[in-house]
């Protein structure tokens, strides 16, 4: 089903580039065949080759995938080998590369989260969050995976996280709780976003599963969990912490003592991968 769900995708958006037909790779006659590569420009983390690959294969093409997902590749090396029609091939270039691009700038940022971040504890999780851009979810949260990463909720149908602007509503911590626990499956967790140690006892307390400690510092992440430990809480939820963490303050929150460390930074900012397609054959 997911290869149908790409596919989709892939051919929705080709329909905004191509409204009628590609003016400049018509002027080579269709039954010109080529190979080509995909080459890196800088280095980088391989992500979702294997899912573009059978969108590929579908349009016609006989595709390799050189360097897997979660794989590290450097400047000139091959990532994925592609033969077909070039006149097709060249109208779908930019769209592949748009997307393989992203793909490998969340891989490669969420890369170097995680190593630095178990480095300091090997236990501790870095997780995605949902500020994804419109429509390419499904490509940044594979990324996410592809490193080790945490996609954290897929979409609004995943868990209860009960956030700031819910809580205006219930005025209460432990009613937005109860609440949630009346309507909640056995399967589902419970989330709360969180801003001072009171409120992460108090959801603790009324039986949230986990607890979001949203644009804390570190002192007040480290003061939040003494004071569950000091409740005899701690065990029972998981802490995760959220808000304006970057690979630069990393450090300071995985020392403070959360189970979870969730960035917005890892899809909304981060930079693309320098990557081209080269025409390596040409079969008139």
């Amino acid at each position: 089903m997911a290869e149908e769900i790409v596919y989709k995708k892939f051919t929705e958006w080709l329909a905004e580039d191509i409204p009628f037909w590609d003016l400049t790779s018509e002027l080579i006659p269709p039954d010109v065949s080529c190979e080509a590569v995909v080459i890196a420009k800088e280095e980088g983390v391989s992500a979702c080759c294997e899912d573009v690959a059978p969108v590929l294969e579908k349009m016609g093409f006989k595709v390799m995938v050189l360097k897997k997902s979660g794989e590290e590749f450097k400047a000139g090396d091959q990532i994925m080998w592609i033969k077909g029609s070039m006149r097709k091939l060249l109208s779908i270039e930019r769209l592949l590369l748009n997307i393989l691009s992203q793909s490998f700038g969340v891989a490669t940022l969420a890369k170097k989260f995680i190593e630095k971040a178990r480095r300091l504890n090997p236990n501790v999780r870095i997780a995605a969050t949902r500020k994804v851009k419109p429509g390419f979810q499904y490509f940044e949260k594979k990324a996410i995976a592809a490193v080790g990463g945490d996609t954290h909720r897929l979409n609004l149908s995943d868990m209860i996280l009960i956030k700031e602007n819910h809580l205006k509503y219930f005025n209460s911590v432990s009613k937005a709780v109860r609440k949630a626990k009346e309507v909640a499956s056995f399967s589902g967790k419970i989330e709360v976003e969180v801003s001072s140690a009171k409120e992460a006892v108090e959801a603790a307390e009324a039986g949230a599963d986990i607890v979001m400690l949203d644009n804390c510092t570190p002192d007040r992440v480290r003061e939040a969990i003494e004071m569950l430990e000091q409740k005899g809480l701690r065990n029972r939820v998981l802490v995760e912490v959220s808000g304006g963490i970057k690979l630069e303050n990393l450090e300071d929150y995985v020392k403070a003592g959360p189970d979870i460390i969730s960035s917005g930074e890892l899809t909304h900012s981060v930079r693309i991968i320098d990557i081209s397609l080269e025409v390596t054959r040409v079969e008139k």
